[in-house]
């Protein structure tokens, strides 16, 4: 009896699982929270495919994964290339058994912190072409891999609706072209659902990584209390805390996940209550 009964606990274990038996794609596998939607995915039972242009800092990544027990490749990208989109997409297929399950548009370009007056057309339209226009193409690429049942999630930011700034400049460029991918996500929404394609977007605020540690740490060593920088960037969020990489990381898996199988063309807001849709 004792045996059976921690078999059916061991089992049911296994169907709680997020991502049980699925290919994940992530694009923009960086230190920030792309390396941890790569990792929680493995943790959650997916085959992972790492998509960046750090081969290093990818290869380092998927051997942790694997060290650990899960499944993972590099592949080395470019998303404002459409043949090297293309060529990972092929390469996930042909390691997990020609499907993707879900695929993770994080891939980013930040651009310059400006002002109006001084900011260069060129640095936005660079920002444009991979935030927006690389979620694109590496979305076309997988679309043969992804139909009848497959899911997108494209990683967009509160700045869109929440203008961000400091004393040195505004993220304009980053914003608006993630502004864009959050259109383009409502129409990928409105069209590939007759592939039996499902895409949504996530709004990220502060998440609380290893670059946000970063600043923090840069405004102590200005001469700053640690305690009062963090009070500063967490006065006007509800949650009283800055999200955590991990949980911001969870809260996107959750839409790959068969728990989100009829939401499709919805926004997520994943701040701690710090941008509350109208």
């Amino acid at each position: 009896m004792a045996k059976n009964s921690a078999q059916r606990e061991e089992r049911d274990k296994e169907d709680r699982v997020l991502l049980k038996d699925k290919v994940i794609l992530v694009s923009g596998v960086g230190p920030g929270m792309g390396q941890a939607l790569a990792r929680i995915a493995a943790r959650e039972g997916a085959s992972v495919v790492l998509g960046a242009r750090n081969e290093t800092f990818l290869a380092q990544v998927r051997d942790e994964i694997v060290g650990e027990g899960g499944k993972a490749i590099a592949c080395p990208c470019d998303i404002s290339d459409a043949a090297q989109c293309e060529a990972m997409a092929h390469a996930a297929a042909d390691a997990f058994g020609g499907r993707i399950h879900g695929l993770v548009n994080s891939a980013y370009h930040h651009g310059d912190w400006t002002f109006v007056e001084n900011s260069d057309p060129v640095d936005f339209a660079r920002a444009f072409d991979v935030n927006c226009l690389g979620a694109l193409r590496l979305t076309q690429a997988c679309i043969p891999y992804l139909r009848d049942g497959g899911a997108v999630v494209n990683i967009s930011t509160m700045a869109t609706v929440r203008p961000f700034g400091t004393p040195h400049g505004m993220e304009m460029g980053y914003a608006v072209a993630k502004a864009g991918l959050n259109t383009l996500g409502k129409y990928m929404a409105a069209d590939l659902g007759r592939h039996g394609i499902r895409v949504n977007t996530c709004r990220m605020g502060w998440i609380h990584g290893a670059p946000v540690e970063g600043h923090i740490q840069s405004q102590v060593d200005a001469g700053l209390d640690r305690d009062e920088v963090v009070r500063a960037i967490t006065a006007d969020i509800p949650i009283g805390i800055i999200p955590p990489e991990d949980d911001c990381a969870r809260a996107v898996l959750m839409l790959l996940s068969d728990y989100s199988r009829v939401v499709s063309g919805a926004t997520l807001d994943i701040n701690g209550g710090h941008w509350m849709t109208p």
